[in-house]
């Protein structure tokens, strides 16, 4: 499904990242790891053309993509839930998620509101408030709720639930894995790694914008020496 091969990218004159090389296939749930500032957003913002790669190269779904414009790819099929979340403050739940909904693909059972609410109740609750009356919690099932609404095959989550609260976490944790079980391919980044362990099946390692491990979830719970020595603080 998504292909990602020795891409190199750069702010300016300053290079990030160092031919990282990842693979995401159709239902598998993927995570990206390591400490902060180790290129794992810019590898994401890479994938969706915020930060094109320089070099190398970006596939989806057998198409390249590496210098794609970011609104076409997501109307290729990859939904992305930004770090930050970035929802409308003046919208309410129910005009930010209308306001994405959309069906490039033209799939017969498209993404509706009570899809989003079967997976994050809550937002039902809160439908009629703003974005900016919510908790931290909310605007993050916002966001991805939002991200769904275009119905993508692919959904991208770059800290997924950095900043909440434990109990808030479990209900990310708890609809991510429902989406799991529709068969919907996610890639994610975030730093409870007991909790990726759980929901992912493959795991790639980034230290100094290069691919340091890559492995199962198997073979990284496994290995509690290498957690300690790429993601331990």
């Amino acid at each position: 499904m998504l292909n990602v091969n020795e891409i190199a990218t750069y702010y300016g004159d300053s290079q990030a990242l160092y031919g990282v090389s990842l693979t995401v296939k159709e239902g598998q749930v993927v995570t990206l790891l390591g400490r902060n500032g180790m290129g794992k957003s810019t590898t994401i913002r890479s994938i969706m053309g915020l930060t094109p790669a320089s070099g190398g190269f970006i596939g989806f779904m057998g198409e390249e993509i590496t210098k794609a414009q970011s609104y076409s790819i997501a109307r290729k099929g990859i939904g992305l839930v930004p770090e930050g979340r970035q929802i409308f403050p003046n919208l309410t739940v129910k005009e930010n998620l209308l306001m994405a909904q959309a069906n490039y693909r033209k799939i017969e059972t498209p993404y509706s509101l009570d899809d989003i609410f079967v997976i994050f109740p809550r937002l039902k609750e809160r439908l009629g408030n703003y974005g900016n009356q919510l908790s931290g919690g909310e605007q993050q099932m916002l966001a991805i709720g939002r991200a769904l609404m275009i119905n993508p095959r692919l959904l991208i989550l770059d800290e997924a639930t950095e900043g909440l609260a434990p109990l808030v976490r479990e209900e990310i944790w708890r609809g991510l894995d429902i989406l799991k079980h529709k068969n919907l391919a996610i890639l994610i980044v975030d730093k409870n790694i007991k909790s990726l362990m759980k929901i992912a099946q493959y795991h790639y390692v980034l230290e100094n914008g290069r691919v340091a491990w890559s492995g199962t979830t198997s073979e990284l719970y496994n290995q509690p020496e290498l957690q300690n020595r790429y993601l331990g603080v």
